[in-house]
């Protein structure tokens, strides 16, 4: 497929969009190889991508099997996929970003959060996707506060269910309403 055909500046944009990430210089490609094997465990050249991404000159047609990397990357099962997709123009994506699921937790187990300007959160895990705020650092939530999540997305913002300060009513909240979560871990 000719490299600049739409499909492919598709691809290319969903993947800058996914590492919240522009791919511009030498150790964007490097980055780019290494989070590409992190999550399909496919190995892919750095020049490849170079030629991709029009850093560096080379063949106008891109092989299938790199499209099919980079569509897998996305959470799509090959290029096909991927290309049926945005042509249905569905508005929906897979969750491909590194996230944490409540489900996927133990009762005690711990996840630390940071969003800007400068606002860190340690939750610890109750159970049945409640949680409750051992550390806060220059953010509204306060230690003690209870609430429900079931997902946690770097990058995207994280909202609670049922936030219980005090003695006041349940509320919902949105952290890192604007830029999403800076910082996302499994403690």
């Amino acid at each position: 497929m000719q490299k600049t055909s739409p499909e492919i500046s598709e691809l290319k944009k969903r993947i800058e969009g996914n590492l919240k990430r522009k791919i511009r210089t030498p150790n964007d490609f490097i980055f780019l190889v290494g989070a590409v094997w992190e999550r399909t465990h496919q190995t892919i050249s750095p020049t490849t991508l170079k030629r991709l991404w029009g850093y560096i000159d080379g063949a106008d047609e891109t092989r299938d099997s790199t499209l099919h990397i980079l569509s897998n990357f996305l959470g799509f099962d090959n290029w096909d996929a991927f290309v049926e997709e945005i042509s249905q123009g569905s508005g929906s994506d897979p969750v491909t970003s590194f996230h944490i699921k409540a489900d996927d937790l133990r009762p005690n187990d711990r996840v630390f959060v940071s969003w800007k300007p400068d606002r860190r959160c340690t939750f610890r895990y109750l159970g049945n996707q409640q949680f409750i705020v051992e550390q806060a650092e220059n953010s509204k939530l306060k230690v003690g506060n209870t609430f429900y999540a079931s997902l946690f997305i770097l990058g995207e913002p994280l909202y609670l269910s049922d936030l219980v300060q005090g003695n006041n009513l349940p509320l919902a909240y949105v952290v890192g309403n604007k830029d999403g979560l800076c910082e996302l871990e499994k403690q």
